[in-house]
């Protein structure tokens, strides 16, 4: 499904003195508060890359940039071709286009087929996280309807990377994050205002 860049390894090369390299996320109904409350308390200095995948309308411009880099002491930016992936950055898919992480650690959008009738399709970016970082990735399933995340969620748990969902308790609309569940995939299932602090420890190795 998603021609990746085989037998490259250079894709770690900027980043250093970390157990994960990327965090993926995706949302979608009432993901904007959720994303805004993992993304408040991680550090300016967090050493992996974090992308985002949020459905979104494709008919409009897209705000949530703007929106989350209040709310954080990172980067945030809304992906474009070629980006490469850096620390302490979260690139965010823009309206109406997959985002793609490729071998070499830079990113692609593609304006393919629909994913169950979705683009941009957190499937497909966790699939391409999965085939470049393997164990060195984070997924992270929050609020959404549908079932989107829970093919790609399998797809990192096979290739030794560490799942995270938000509970169905705290979650506002809570298919996506059932769906993953279901999967039996998943490492971690924690009320929304623990999950920064559990990544923050992950990729750092210390507690906020």
């Amino acid at each position: 499904m998603i021609k990746m860049l085989e037998n490259v390894n250079n894709h770690t090369s900027e980043f250093t003195n970390t157990t994960f390299d990327i965090v993926a996320i995706a949302a979608s109904a009432g993901g904007l508060t959720a994303l805004g409350k993992v993304l408040s308390t991680i550090p300016a200095e967090f050493t992996a890359a974090i992308t985002i995948v949020q459905h979104l309308g494709p008919q409009y411009r897209s705000f949530m940039a703007e929106i989350l880099a209040r709310r954080t002491d990172i980067i945030v930016k809304q992906a474009e071709e070629g980006d490469r992936l850096t620390p302490g950055t979260a690139y965010i898919a823009p309206p109406n286009r997959h985002l793609l992480v490729n071998g070499d650690g830079t990113l692609s959008l593609s304006q393919s087929e629909l994913v169950h009738f979705l683009r941009p399709s957190a499937d497909l970016l966790f699939e391409s996280v999965a085939a470049t970082y393997k164990d060195r990735a984070i997924a992270i399933v929050l609020s959404g309807t549908g079932n989107d995340g829970a093919m790609g969620v399998e797809a990192i748990k096979k290739m030794g990377g560490t799942v995270i969902v938000q509970s169905i308790r705290t979650a506002e609309f809570t298919g996506m994050p059932s769906a993953a569940i279901q999967t039996g995939n998943v490492d971690f299932i924690l009320p929304l205002d623990e999950i920064s602090s559990l990544l923050v420890t992950l990729v750092m190795g210390k507690s906020d």
